[in-house]
């Protein structure tokens, strides 16, 4: 949940900072679109920290038009041009998946986050690819995923089709109107069957804590940075397994978690990020 994410609607009832991490186009994509044969100057380095390889979407966005990305397969076929979807695997659930069904208002299939209310955004199609990519391995069929931060519930359906039936798939988020709003999502979507036999379910919960009842889990991902590694989230992945968790105060780095068969943990980073904090609901609820 990025801070630099879309903000949600000034008239969101509720005023939580919760939001998902923040857009970000390629550099090559941009030059074709604004028929610039040279590189975009970079942006001021006091602006959010980029993924590899992309440029801040949010400072293009006035060049997008509606029917640039106007198909869910579209976008698809978009990130796997791009780079962000490299297996078939990844394009295949993101296709199954409609983005639109996840998305209240706005444009859907463009690469960029989107205001789901209470202050909250579902994040740019890039940045699920890259979890989704990153966790692929552990997302098999008849494996267990933790998505900390559930949001509008796109990245959990996600999870759900990719370990099937016979896994399971679990988001938790703070807000309980997130969650209320994921379900009837879900309900819509091609992971709806997998609602209703119980291999998919969202509560609410403290994201720190993790969700024990359904661990361990081969994948978890965290929407939110932490100052460090939360200890229950490690203790809920299993051996074997991976977590994607963004990790820092201001300075932050997406981290990609190893628990080796032995239970030791390695660590590498694979892009600088600045997300909103992994905290407390009431923390997250408090006027900014």
């Amino acid at each position: 949940m990025c801070l630099a994410a879309a903000s949600a609607s000034a008239s969101s009832p509720a005023r939580c900072r919760l939001s998902p991490s923040s857009a970000a186009l390629p550099s090559r994509f941009l030059r074709g679109l604004l028929g610039s044969p040279t590189r975009p100057p970079p942006p001021p380095p006091t602006t959010t920290p980029l993924l590899r390889r992309c440029t801040p979407f949010h400072r293009m966005a006035q060049y997008w038009t509606q029917a640039s990305l106007d198909k869910n397969k579209a976008l698809v076929d978009y990130l796997k041009q791009y780079g962000a979807v490299r297996t078939d695997k990844v394009a295949e659930v993101m296709e199954t998946i409609d983005r639109a069904l996840f998305v209240p208002e706005g444009t859907p299939y463009i690469d960029s986050p989107m205001p789901i209310g209470f202050n909250a955004t579902i994040s740019a199609p890039h940045m699920h690819a890259t979890c989704l990519e990153l966790l692929k391995d552990h997302l098999q069929p008849g494996m267990h995923a933790l998505d900390v931060g559930s949001g509008s519930g796109y990245l959990t359906a996600c999870f759900a089709m990719m370990v099937g039936p016979e896994g399971r798939a679990v988001g938790i988020e703070h807000i309980p109107e997130l969650v209320a709003s994921a379900l009837e999502n879900v309900q819509k979507s091609a992971a709806a069957p997998l609602l209703k036999d119980g291999s998919l379910s969202f509560h609410v919960a403290d994201g720190r804590l993790g969700f024990p009842d359904a661990a361990p889990y081969d994948a978890i991902h965290v929407g939110a940075a932490a100052p460090e590694i939360p200890q229950p989230l490690l203790d809920q992945l299993k051996p074997c397994g991976r977590m994607v968790i963004p990790v820092g105060t201001y300075y932050q780095d997406l981290q990609v978690v190893d628990k080796n068969a032995d239970g030791s943990i390695s660590v590498r980073n694979d892009a600088s990020v600045r997300y909103v904090p992994l905290t407390s609901r009431s923390a997250q609820c408090q006027d900014p």
